[in-house]
């Protein structure tokens, strides 16, 4: 590690200081898309889609936070850089990622471009970008009809589909960011023409300062300045207004912004068109769209005065099959020439960036995975985004002159108005799902421990912090409705990120982990109280992120008084109490008073293991002990019961709930052995099919788990079965015995669908009937580690222990991501151009889900959130 920490990157790290004063003021924290999100819906039937739409998005000032490709802002996004581009045929300026809507897609919302996150640095010393544009005018039309005519049956049909690569006849456009010091920023952009014919591309590096002054008329200023070297904007926001629910009068003050002295410069204020959006009169005769209307629709528009927007635009021709580069810079002070060292200054980070993660990959991992890992975590920082909300102003209203109708005040989230961020947050997606989601950012978090600790412990903090965490302890979900219920898989990511932090620093962040458990005791008892409606310690536990995998909505209430003995949430809520009791244990080593929460969870597991069983309380088993598999069962207001015969994630999702305890740590805690060996003693009719017992070397190791070892190799004959849960390509979220023995409730049906999905419960283009998800897959991975290191060679499983069978299942899921023999990448399905031209092929996206049988890439494409979990199964295979 002594490389390691030897690192410039690595140093960068270690002396973060403040939000204020760091490495991290500047990063890539902008939206890829504000329109169509919930922060600026202000209708009163909660269409946000609708309400603003995308051809609003270069027209209208959003009120929440800013959209760009490729975007660069401050901390609190007062002030924002991206480029605009404009191929001279299409109708509007390309200066955000275009995608289609609910309604206008057959698979959900969805972007209908090419971009990839090629490179990033954690403390965003160094940042690379590549954008796809093609020569001809991109086929906004014909994206929306195609798609639209499609049924659920077909195919997405992608810009791709369009045939508008198919001559090369685009430009890869390559965005640089290197920080010569925390407040100087270089940017390179390179602009390759990929085809045979020469190219003409208008170029707009455009700056501006995000819409906040509604309520005052003290606004910042950029104006053009004189300079011998470079074109300059002089941006300042020494006036403008102070900004709300910050501690300190935080302001930008002078920035400079350099470019070429070539084109011309133009400004514009960000405000609203009024006249072309809500057919009123402007307050400004250059609004949000001027520099479009200029270029694009040779207007007469005099954009030489100050203002809160402005560019350099210049026209590049881009000789055949060449590059053509030009260089910008964004500082805090005046430079005599400020191009000049650019190209150096990039360089530098870039190799900065090598040293740093060429000592954190795996020595023997091969060049392809050391390749996926590099750019899931180039993913994973490319998607954070600063996240601007206060619920309480959005729904009461934060504009005067504007308020919103009052039927919003009973509307979306009108249980969360204590809900306000200011945060750096990592985004699932930030075009598809551009809003913190919460069983997603635990995901995140385990992969942000591989290269960045700290960041990975404040995003699990952030959520249970008091401005996120519900006064009943509910950790908010997601934006669309914060009060639905994800799995609680907070206290299970912050052990994962302690342990990757003993790992890579030999020490655990102990005064973290205590913070986070006394927030997580109160997100227990929300779910205790609010989602066992009996207190039997079986839980209804709404959607809990399987929104499409069961027969019916369960984020709603079941008709005539029906209830639902949820398996998923059993296992979900007994794996919640090992975790906690485990955190409450390594907390002890310090302070013995929690030996006793250890008891109070260890207990509490004991008990709803118990409730799933047949003779504690209930007439019924949740296991089925003759089909070997877990089932959820509907109880009628009668006490009929009906068994929910679905193989599915659902019915393994209880083996998430399993642990390890040995004598070592036991003798370590006097207090919690006395209960526990008590309890063992004096209830064994409740432990004997959760808690066994064997002895290694002399000393007893106890194995936590919700099912015995009969269950378990019953489980795991279905989990190995390439006709039920195993694919090529890692573990089906349905089983495929369903493709020819569906199941079917009061018309509602589930069928085996290794793609796109057919039946829609909660809409969007999720889909967990058959594909492959790479957390759960994760999970139970990291699961059946677990009982391997209890079981070890008395397990096994086709022939093989579960260490071995889990290595291989690891390979499977990696090996979507990898070339295959034929140099061809699963994540690419059949599209040649995607397989064959290295300038696709070379580059990975990483989707949402995968097909089951093929490990085509599905839903949302820029899902690194979740999915780079491959960078940690890369990591652990070859530990």
């Amino acid at each position: 590690m002594k490389k390691l920490f030897n690192t410039e990157e690595y140093k960068r790290l270690k002396h973060l200081q403040s939000h204020y004063l760091t490495w991290e003021k500047w990063g890539p924290y902008v939206s890829d898309r504000s329109w169509g999100s919930v922060r600026e819906d202000y209708s009163k039937e909660g269409d946000a889609w609708n309400f603003f739409p995308f051809d609003h998005a270069d027209k209208r000032a959003y009120r929440w936070g800013e959209d760009a490709i490729a975007g660069y802002c401050d901390r609190y996004q007062t002030f924002i850089f991206s480029f605009a581009f404009w191929n001279k045929k299409d109708p509007i300026l390309k200066e955000r990622l275009f995608g289609l809507t609910p309604d206008q897609a057959n698979h959900g919302e969805d972007v209908k471009e090419y971009y990839y996150h090629i490179d990033a640095t954690p403390s965003h010393s160094y940042l690379k970008f590549l954008y796809k544009y093609p020569h001809n005018a991109f086929p906004y039309e014909d994206l929306k009809e195609e798609n639209h005519k499609r049924s659920a049956k077909d195919r997405e049909y992608e810009l791709i589909d369009t045939g508008i690569f198919d001559n090369d006849e685009y430009f890869d456009i390559e965005i640089e960011y290197a920080k010569k010091n925390e407040e100087d920023t270089c940017i390179k952009l390179t602009i390759h023409n990929r085809s045979e014919k020469e190219a003409s591309l208008y170029v707009l590096p455009q700056i501006w300062f995000r819409n906040n002054w509604r309520q005052t008329d003290k606004k910042p200023e950029i104006e053009q300045k004189a300079h011998d070297t470079a074109h300059l904007l002089l941006c300042d926001d020494s006036k403008r207004g102070p900004l709300a629910d910050i501690f300190k009068d935080y302001r930008l003050k002078e920035r400079y912004f350099y470019g070429a002295k070539e084109g011309a410069v133009w400004l514009c204020e960000n405000e609203t068109n009024k006249e072309k959006v809500f057919s009123e009169k402007n307050t400004t005769s250059r609004p949000k769209d001027a520099f479009s209307q200029k270029l694009i629709e040779n207007k007469d528009i005099d954009l030489s005065q100050k203002g809160t927007k402005g560019c350099f635009c210049r026209e590049i021709v881009v000789p055949p099959k060449d590059s053509i580069t030009l260089h910008y810079r964004l500082t805090n002070e005046p430079l005599k020439e400020p191009l000049k060292e650019v190209e150096k200054i990039v360089e530098k980070r870039s190799i900065e960036a090598n040293e740093y993660y060429d000592l954190l990959a795996p020595k023997k991992a091969t060049k392809e995975e050391k390749l996926v890992q590099r750019r899931a975590y180039a993913g994973l920082i490319w998607s954070k985004m600063i996240y601007l909300f206060d619920v309480g102003k959005w729904l009461s209203g934060d504009d005067p002159k504007n308020p919103p109708p009052e039927e919003r005040k009973k509307g979306r989230n009108f249980h969360w108005r204590h809900l306000n961020s200011k945060r750096i947050l990592s985004m699932p997606d930030k075009w598809e799902y551009p809003w913190f989601a919460a069983w997603d950012l635990a995901f995140h978090c385990v992969g942000f421990s591989l290269f960045d600790v700290s960041f990975a412990k404040e995003q699990l903090w952030f959520l249970l912090f008091d401005q996120f965490l519900h006064p009943n302890g509910q950790v908010p979900a997601y934006e669309w409705e914060f009060s639905d219920v994800n799995p609680p898989v907070q206290g299970w990511a912050c052990l994962k990120v302690l342990a990757a932090e003993k790992k890579l620093y030999g020490e655990e962040d102990l005064v973290f982990l205590e913070k986070c458990f006394h927030k997580l005791l109160l997100n227990f008892s929300w779910w205790i109280n609010k989602v066992d409606p009996n207190g039997n310690n079986v839980f209804e536990g709404g959607f809990l992120g399987l929104d499409n995998i069961t027969v019916i909505d369960r984020s709603v209430k079941l008709p005539q008084g029906a209830l639902l003995d949820q398996v998923d949430g059993v296992g979900w809520m007994a794996m919640f109490c090992l975790n906690l009791m485990k955190m409450a244990l390594k907390i002890a080593k310090k302070n013995p008073v929690y030996e006793s929460l250890a008891t109070k969870f260890f207990e509490h597991f004991v008990y709803i293991a118990a409730a799933i069983r047949k003779g504690y309380w209930r007439g019924y088993d949740l296991f089925d002990e003759e089909e070997g598999f877990f089932y959820s069962i509907m109880v009628s207001k009668d006490k009929e019961l009906t068994k929910l015969k679905i193989r599915s994630l659902e019915g393994l999702i209880p083996l998430f709930a399993v642990d390890l305890l040995d004598q070592e740590e036991l003798d370590l805690h006097p207090e919690f052995k006395t209960n526990f060996d008590w309890f063992l003693a004096n209830r064994s009719h409740l432990t004997e099919k959760c808690i066994q017992e064997k002895e290694v070397n002399g000393k007893k190791q106890y194995l936590f788990s919700l099912v015995t070892p009969k269950e378990l190799e019953k489980i795991t004959k279905y989990i190995a079965d390439d006709n039920e849960f195993l694919s090529s390509y890692g573990i089906r979220s349905v089983s495929k015995f369903h493709e020819i023995n569906p199941f079917s409730l009061d018309g509602n049906g589930i069928t085996y669908e290794p793609g796109e999905s057919v039946e829609k419960i909660k809409g969007g283009n999720s889909n967990w009937r058959g594909p492959i998800w790479l957390p759960t897959a994760y999970l139970l991975i990291d699961s059946l580690r677990t009982f391997d290191a209890f079981y070890k060679e008395d397990f096994l499983v086709k022939n093989q222990t579960l260490k071995t069978f889990t290595s291989d299942l690891s390979k499977r899921l990696v090996s979507m991501f990898l070339k295959d023999e034929h140099g061809k990448r699963p994540i690419y399905g059949d599209y040649k151009k995607m397989q064959e031209d290295p300038h696709f092929s070379d580059h990975l996206l990483f989707y949402e889900h995968y097909h089951a049988d093929t490990g085509r890439g599905l839903g949302a494409s820029h899902q690194t959130g979740w999915s780079a979990l491959v960078a940690n199964l890369i990591a652990e295979y070859y530990e």
